[in-house]
């Protein structure tokens, strides 16, 4: 439970800083090689999951399914990296093959929520 509530408080950090450096010294750079709005994605879905995690540990104390929890922390975590961390890159480098990786995060995300649907289903 707290390993998910450090996880989610260091990329809530994380998530304001590179959005702040992006909106701040990047916005130049992604305006001009039109990347802007996929920095801004990244951003959003590393917000919206740093959050998740909290939730995640939070639900632990609730729900008897820590399992199916714990699996649904790490898909938010794995998610967060391989989605918006490719999005992240491939904004700052234009390297166009990291564009095939993003769905893997997000089937990672989509994995963490079922997971916690099932999770309050067995209660």
């Amino acid at each position: 439970m707290k390993l998910f509530i450090l996880l989610g408080g260091l990329n809530g950090f994380l998530f304001v800083a590179l959005g702040a450096f992006g909106a701040h010294a990047l916005k130049p750079r992604l305006e001009a090689n039109g990347y802007l709005e996929t920095f801004q994605t990244a951003v959003q879905y590393h917000m919206i999951h740093s959050i998740a995690l909290i939730g995640v540990a939070l639900l632990m104390n609730h729900l008897n399914a820590t399992g199916l929890l714990t699996g649904a922390g790490w898909a938010f975590f794995i998610g967060i990296i391989i989605f918006s961390g490719s999005l992240y890159i491939l904004s700052m480098t234009g390297l166009s093959f990291l564009g095939a990786i993003t769905p893997i995060g997000g089937l990672a995300f989509l994995i963490g929520w079922t997971l916690i649907v099932v999770a309050a289903i067995q209660g």
